[in-house]
């Protein structure tokens, strides 16, 4: 899917609602509607980018915005001190569904010894 269809980019437009914890002018914030752990955001560019394998060289700053974006999250969250996991997934058999690059921010339980 390619940006108008895509359905990180309707949430991005406001044509999808979504419980947004965070906006600015790079990324839009919200929590996922099939948590995998008690807190459980997406991080999203508010470009279309279909999926890591999609990054240039001119995204850098952008991904390096995702992670800070997901670490004051997790602060706010109060996640810091006990830890949390930030995961991207990249393609079909990496575990990706939407494909729009985003961020998994998941935390408030043990996630040691579990990958997903």
């Amino acid at each position: 899917m390619v940006g108008s269809e895509c359905l990180f980019c309707k949430i991005v437009d406001g044509r999808i609602p979504a419980s947004i914890v965070h906006q600015d002018e790079q990324v839009v914030a919200f929590r996922d509607i099939a948590p995998q752990a008690p807190v459980h955001m997406l991080v999203v560019p508010k470009l279309h980018i279909p999926s890591l394998e999609a990054l240039e060289q001119e995204h850098q700053a952008l991904v390096g915005h995702m992670v800070l974006v997901a670490q004051k999250l997790a602060r706010e969250a109060g996640l810091a001190e006990n830890g949390y996991r930030l995961v991207l997934n990249c393609g079909r058999d990496g575990g990706q569904t939407v494909f729009h690059l985003h961020l998994h921010l998941l935390g408030g339980t043990s996630l040691a010894g579990r990958m997903a």
